[in-house]
């Protein structure tokens, strides 16, 4: 099967399986598991950022984020097509028991100028009180669109002014910077908190950070240990991190590379109506003729291919670690052949 269902899917290198099995251990809740410090340190700093925080998932770190910035009764200020709103189980309202403000950005990408015609009147009673804005980059269901860092600038310093927290859903904000080139030291000075995915493009096995000051992470730590996320002896899974952070950041342009070449040879195909412009590793393209979604990754899977359903005539693919160039040869001959 070539699957391209998501870059979750990546099995760790033998490399990176090595380093795991070496890693020093010790008791990540007494802040005893040196793997883990170093892997939090090295995050951190990679972003310009006072301290950061270990944990099993992207999900967790992004509430964990929410719960800090907000409090009851007050609101959050993000696209619709957020991860943190669609794709978290309701944990805005479960976890944080906040109120969310949706916007309808471009590919799921907001401007400061839609922020700020969005933040409620302190003073007004019958609204929620705006708290946080979130942003993600890339945006997941725009595409793997990438933000232009100047509007991310913009929403930072209407935040300042209008005493907001600002954070960023990165869960895949490597594939971001590869393709921006921007700083990720100038996120750090943007962003309150970030939150990054270890386990999507970088190929680890499991893990996410949650980067920011010290007193955001400090509690942090009390809310994952609420939410039954204090590990042990995790340096085992911190170790793939650190080796990814050193070795699986660069190669992430392959990734891009293939999804536009895949992009480019289906744009033509009879079954495809459009193509979402793809700028990282993500390729979502519409069918034609109203087929359904669902019967066409069935389709894809008689095939030799494993896709997921992107909406009801939506399909997308995401090229990862595991995916490579024969794969990608192979995939577009059976393409064609639909």
């Amino acid at each position: 099967m070539i699957d391209l269902r998501s870059d979750t899917i990546t099995q760790p290198t033998t490399a990176m399986k090595q380093v795991m099995f070496e890693a020093p251990v010790g008791d990540d809740v007494f802040g005893e598991d040196p793997t883990i410090n170093a892997l939090e340190e090295k995050a951190a700093a990679y972003f310009g950022m006072e301290a950061a925080i270990f944990c099993p998932s992207g999900t967790m770190t992004n509430q964990i984020a929410i719960r800090v910035h907000t409090d009851p009764h007050t609101e959050v200020i993000c696209d619709e097509k957020s991860h943190i709103y669609l794709y978290e189980g309701g944990g805005i309202a479960y976890n944080s028991f906040a109120s969310v403000r949706l916007l309808h950005g471009d590919r799921g990408r907001i401007t400061a100028e839609m922020v700020k015609d969005n933040i409620n009147n302190p003073d007004d009673v019958h609204a929620p009180i705006s708290r946080l804005v979130s942003l993600e980059n890339t945006m997941n269901k725009g595409g793997g669109c990438v933000y232009d860092f100047k509007e991310i600038e913009k929403i930072g310093r209407l935040c300042k002014e209008e005493k907001l927290k600002l954070h960023l859903d990165g869960a895949r904000l490597f594939n971001a910077l590869v393709a921006s080139g921007d700083d990720p030291e100038k996120y750090g000075e943007t962003f309150d908190t970030i939150s990054i995915c270890l386990s999507k493009g970088l190929g680890c096995p499991v893990g996410s950070l949650l980067v920011g000051d010290k007193d955001s992470i400090k509690m942090a730590r009390r809310i994952r240990k609420v939410m039954g996320g204090g590990m042990r002896q995790a340096g085992i899974l911190a170790a793939a991190g650190i080796y990814a952070l050193d070795h699986h950041i660069e190669r992430l342009t392959e990734d891009h590379n293939r999804a536009k070449t895949i992009a480019e040879n289906i744009k033509d195909l009879a079954f495809v109506e459009s193509v979402l412009p793809v700028e990282t590793n993500i390729v979502i393209f519409r069918l034609s003729n109203n087929q359904l979604a669902t019967d066409f990754v069935e389709k894809l899977k008689n095939h030799g291919i494993l896709a997921v359903p992107f909406g009801k005539h939506d399909v997308r693919f995401v090229t990862h670690l595991d995916f490579s160039d024969d794969m990608l040869d192979e995939l577009i001959k059976k393409l064609k052949q639909i």
